[in-house]
């Protein structure tokens, strides 16, 4: 791993939590947007040398929605920077490790992800981020 990418936090409603996080704790939201692949709207914020990811679900049928149902709101994952995911992929897989996605997917921001799933990783869901330079950059 690189270094930490960004802590994601499942929350009911970003317009109530939202005012927390730049109000109460200072922090800068740098971006909202919505990825309809995983039914969550995500605003971004800069906390210096890592990104906090707020995750609203977008119906009850997401993930995020379920997380909330199940445990409630609060830290949902934590995401590595690294520069070639499939290769990262492959290597969970060779130690042994279940990964909740055999193959990177569009993600946030214009990032590959990948996760690995909690039961391989002692309760915690970690996300592989692999997001190329600007210069690389898909246009969608």
């Amino acid at each position: 791993m690189q270094s930490v990418n960004h802590i994601g936090i499942a929350v009911k409603s970003l317009e109530a939590t939202l005012p927390f996080y730049t109000n109460v704790l200072g922090l800068k939201c740098i971006a909202i947007e919505v990825v309809q692949a995983e039914q969550v709207k995500i605003a971004f914020l800069d906390a210096g040398n890592v990104k906090i990811e707020l995750l609203e679900p977008t119906n009850s049928r997401s993930a995020i929605s379920k997380f909330i149902a199940k445990r409630g709101e609060g830290i949902h994952h934590v995401a590595f920077n690294v520069q070639s995911i499939d290769s990262r992929i492959n290597e969970m897989k060779e130690q042994g490790i279940h990964m909740l996605n055999d193959f990177p997917k569009k993600g946030a921001g214009g990032a590959m992800v990948a996760f690995m799933h909690p039961k391989s990783s002692h309760g915690v869901l970690y996300e592989f981020c692999e997001k190329k330079p600007l210069g690389e950059m898909d246009s969608d």
